[in-house]
């Protein structure tokens, strides 16, 4: 019989882990809806990094078919120690106890088939201050760029080759039709994708791409930007509202990471497109710059530039090489971006409007065939950066983490490496960076880190390609 119990309490943690979401409650009091609130929030938080978010991870067993909640309240109150599941009577009370069983065993699927083990202690990583499961949510993609998530829980994703997918119930859609033409050549093609802050009210999705410019006799692009509405699996209403000049026939540098301030202006860079000393300290071009638009791509009045004669009225800051991570500060609503460098000498910036960050009259980086590119690291009236990478790791997408589901990750920022293969968790104090810590190491090229609406790290990593996920472990 213990035996029998001690199972029974093992999966019974996994009944735990995405009914949060899942499982809507309807009861007849405003008290007891309360109460199953509670039961999901701390479902999500303590049982679901073992157990998953939608019931998935847990094996079927005969308490599941018995009458109350007994055996579900024995084993969350007193764990089992030998499977790994804690003891959870000196977390909840007796009450919070019981609405948690009753939540677990109301959730339980009339499908048995759909569930799986759940996770086991060797499964959970143990970094320096968070503990987690990874969580593979997407295989079968080549090199997944964008991720965007939809109100409902869909996943928008972008492949650079061109094609958009909608994640759904587990599966991928068809490819979404409705695309512009994409140079999808060397770094080029679909890049990356968010939505309007106020996408529930007016629907505009933005995509960033090189576009291919298709009226010249050789093949040449640049960065470009298009709103769209997603109407079943098409986009429709589709408006291009940036496009980079001038177009070159390189199939490198395109940026392009985009992201909304507090007032709804889009920021984005655009890599030096391979011309170093043609494009990043000259005002009359877009290429080695951060750009900065409002939401329908007209230019705003304020931004540095605007109204200077042979100035692109959309630049914000210049003198960038490569663009790859643009996202804000939850707490001060400052611009970071991460870029690369050459052969080293890769870059964190906190960006300032009008400023000039020095490519390629200063560098960390030397060229790729070992000679030197610059013998300047410094210079009066150029920006330093406020970290940088040596040896280069290619920094990609990043992302501050603003919620509260890792207890000690909150305000950390988190960068994909495509040469390491790894993410980078950064502790900021003010614009200083003061402890790094590698996790995920050999995961993959990592393509991307973004924070999802309920608050958890999803990871996008290339060749072969998938998106995970990181849940937190109490």
């Amino acid at each position: 019989m213990r035996k029998k119990s001690l199972l029974l309490g093992a999966f019974l943690v996994v009944v735990l882990a995405g009914l949060a979401s899942l499982l809507p409650f309807r009861s007849g009091n405003a008290r007891m809806a309360a109460n199953k609130e509670g039961a999901a929030e701390n479902y999500a938080r303590y049982c679901a990094g073992c157990h998953g978010d939608r019931l998935e991870k847990f094996t079927a067993k005969a308490w599941m078919d018995e009458e109350g909640t007994a055996s579900v309240v024995r084993s969350i109150t007193y764990g089992i120690e030998e499977l790994g599941m804690p003891a959870f009577r000196k977390t909840f009370t007796d009450k919070e106890i019981e609405f948690l069983a009753a939540y677990v065993k109301a959730g339980i699927p009339a499908d048995r088939g759909v569930l799986k083990p759940a996770s086991t202690p060797g499964e959970i990583v143990g970094s320096e201050v968070q503990r987690f499961v990874v969580d593979t949510v997407v295989s079968g993609l080549k090199v997944p760029w964008g991720l965007a998530f939809l109100p409902g829980g869909d996943l928008l994703i972008s492949e650079r080759e061109g094609i958009l997918y909608l994640f759904s119930e587990g599966k991928l859609s068809a490819p979404i039709s409705g695309l512009p033409p994409v140079m999808a050549a060397g770094q080029g093609g679909l890049l990356d994708l968010c939505l309007h802050p106020d996408f529930d009210q007016n629907g505009w999705i933005y995509l960033s791409y090189s576009y291919l410019e298709t009226e010249k006799p050789k093949r040449t692009g640049n960065t470009a930007i298009m709103r769209a509405r997603l109407e079943g699996n098409r986009l429709v209403d589709q408006e291009v509202i940036f496009k980079g000049m001038p177009a070159t026939d390189r199939s490198h540098h395109f940026g392009c990471k985009l992201a909304f301030d507090r007032e709804n202006r889009l920021y984005f860079g655009i890599g030096d497109r391979g011309q170093h000393f043609v494009f990043p300290q000259e005002l009359g071009n877009h290429n080695g710059k951060i750009h900065r638009i409002n939401d329908d791509g007209s230019i705003p009045a304020d931004n540095p530039f605007t109204g200077r004669p042979g100035a692109m009225g959309s630049i914000w800051s210049y003198g960038h090489r490569n663009p790859q991570g643009n996202c804000f500060h939850p707490e001060t609503g400052e611009l970071w971006e991460s870029e690369h460098g050459p052969r080293g000498g890769d870059e964190l910036n906190l960006v300032l409007p009008g400023k000039n960050y020095g490519w390629p009259v200063i560098s960390y980086g030397i060229n790729y065939d070992g000679t030197v590119l610059t013998e300047l690291t410094q210079k009066e009236g150029l920006e330093q950066p406020s970290f940088y990478w040596t040896p280069s790791i290619a920094p990609c997408g990043m992302t501050f983490l603003k919620g509260d589901r890792y207890e000690n990750w909150k305000n950390n920022l988190f960068v994909g490496s495509l040469r390491f293969q790894y993410v980078e968790r950064v502790e900021l104090k003010g614009h200083e960076v003061v402890h790094r810590e590698k996790l995920l190491e050999g995961i993959g090229r990592v393509r991307n880190v973004v924070e999802s609406p309920d608050g958890l790290l999803y990871v996008a990593i290339e060749t072969p390609g998938k998106i995970v996920r990181l849940v937190p472990v109490k």
